[in-house]
């Protein structure tokens, strides 16, 4: 293995992996390095490898990388593994710090094989790869992207854009439309993914819709059900604006449970879309408000803008970036913390002292926004 701040990369590299192992939301703020490999390599064929299920989410693309997935069972893996050796990879690279994307990167075979380097991790991982860039290389890093992009960066491979951009098929498209259309909602518009403006939105003209995840696989993270029910039912009774709950299968009932006690004006998705149809979805939402989940920042990758309540993690870093992105956050001293609920609890008081009038007030701006770049259709 070999530890440097920079490295030369293969000029003539024509079969590149990039591994990312990681959740739906570190698959987003990988794009704008998968981006930057496929713009400094336009003649290299560029795969992924990523964790099982979410490969549907790059497929949903327009040109979507060629995709590998890591499933369970040892029959999948050896087919995997199979089908890795056969595509003679000469470069690969793996964005996490995990032995799991370390043995796949050494199975492939590629004589190029480079990771960061965590000394806290054992020296068999260090040992899979050729080429370890030491963590002062990324120290710098100020967003989610960041470290990704820095990485590569230490082999000559510059960034266009930081920005997460996903541009979805025409096909995906369509059924998230056909998805919308069965519960009686018309999506008014098709935005280009990192599109400004969004004319003919309805939602300053009160006839819009919005998305709403209220869930989290992390209850941490979770705001009280009374009071998203205030917020979805204000939203209705002072914008004329309805709200589509969206979340995972595991997450409809409660979702329905939500939905029961707002006043009116909810749609409940939740466990309704594939991946790629969520974010079809999310395309045509004017307002993605939720808690810090995977569901904001597909919402920003597609072009919608959004309202994050954050709670012990660090918005500063995972807020998708752009002013059209806007952040609920308690005023505690303690936030963030990091931590995974207070002493361990399981549940945060920044979030559980949040008031929805609080919120409300960032929603209030998010929708102004909206007026000011949409112009009112007519009645």
């Amino acid at each position: 293995m070999n530890i440097s701040e920079r490295f030369d990369m293969p000029v003539a590299a024509r079969r590149i992996l990039l591994i990312q192992l990681g959740d739906i939301g570190d698959v987003i703020w990988f794009l704008p390095a998968l981006r930057a490999v496929r713009e400094a390599f336009p003649a290299a064929w560029v795969a992924v490898l990523l964790r099982g299920g979410n490969g549907t989410l790059l497929a949903a693309e327009d040109s979507p990388p060629a995709i590998f997935e890591v499933r369970e069972g040892f029959g999948e893996s050896l087919r995997l593994i199979r089908a890795l050796r056969r595509e003679r990879f000469e470069v690969v690279f793996d964005f996490r710090g995990d032995e799991r994307g370390a043995y796949m990167a050494f199975l492939t075979g590629a004589p190029l094989r480079a990771a960061l380097h965590y000394p806290s991790l054992s020296r068999l991982r260090s040992r899979l790869f050729t080429h370890l860039v030491p963590p002062s290389v990324v120290s710098a890093a100020a967003g989610a992207a960041d470290p990704s992009l820095l990485f590569l960066k230490a082999f000559g491979i510059d960034a266009r854009t930081t920005v997460p951009e996903l541009a979805l098929s025409s096909e995906v498209k369509y059924r998230a439309r056909k998805i919308l259309a069965d519960e009686g909602i018309s999506p008014l518009v098709d935005v280009p993914a990192g599109g400004e403006a969004r004319p003919e939105t309805g939602a300053a003209a009160g006839e819009g819709w919005v998305t709403i995840n209220p869930f989290s696989r992390w209850s941490y993270k979770e705001w009280g059900v009374e009071k998203w029910a205030r917020v979805m039912d204000w939203l209705r009774r002072d914008f004329g604006i309805a709200s589509v709950i969206i979340g995972a299968p595991a997450e409809r009932e409660r979702a329905n449970e939500l939905a029961g006690v707002c006043a009116g004006g909810v749609i409940n998705l939740a466990g309704r879309t594939t991946l790629a149809e969520l974010a079809g979805v999310l395309h045509f939402s004017s307002l993605h408000i939720g808690v810090d989940s995977a569901a904001p920042h597909i919402a920003a990758a597609v072009g919608t803008p959004t309202v994050t309540i954050y709670g012990p993690s660090d918005w500063r870093y995972w807020k998708p970036s752009g002013k059209r992105h806007r952040v609920a956050v308690s005023d505690m001293e303690c936030v963030p913390c990091h931590q995974k609920g207070c002493e361990g609890s399981g549940i945060s008081r920044c979030l559980d002292t949040l008031e929805a009038g609080r919120v409300q007030e960032v929603i209030r701006a998010a929708l102004k926004d909206l007026e000011a770049v949409s112009p009112r259709r007519s009645a």
